[in-house]
């Protein structure tokens, strides 16, 4: 089923993504000041990813599509980051970071893919 330009599928993985970071960060040791500040970033960064991709499928045009896309794109890239400096500086378990790593690295990919073909779409309309 889809809800706007994205299946309600894509939207429910990406907010279930949310949610899961918003459980890591609460979970994220209080007392090592490193963490907590990475974790604020992971929070923003991770449930960013999630708000823009319903954005993007309220797209009113092919180009505000492709500029939310980008921006959850970034996000989750963004995301990706903060959870390997977390694992490897903060000594957070791998068992904790890896699947979340994994979860950001196919919803990008499939971003990846519908930005380009939304721009080839666009391209060859003109």
């Amino acid at each position: 089923m889809n809800q706007g330009r994205l299946s309600t599928e894509f939207r429910d993985r990406t907010k279930q993504f949310a949610a899961a970071i918003i459980r890591l960060y609460i979970e994220l040791p209080k007392m090592c000041e490193e963490a907590r500040v990475l974790g604020k970033q992971l929070l923003r960064s991770g449930t960013s990813v999630a708000a823009q991709v319903r954005e993007a499928s309220r797209a009113r045009s092919d180009e505000e599509f492709v500029s939310k896309l980008g921006g959850a794109l970034q996000e989750a890239d963004e995301t990706q980051l903060w959870l390997e400096l977390l694992r490897e500086e903060c000594g957070i378990a791998p068992a904790v970071t890896l699947p979340m790593e994994k979860e950001a690295d196919e919803p990008m990919a499939i971003m990846t893919t519908m930005i380009n073909r939304t721009k080839i779409k666009a391209e060859s309309r003109n």
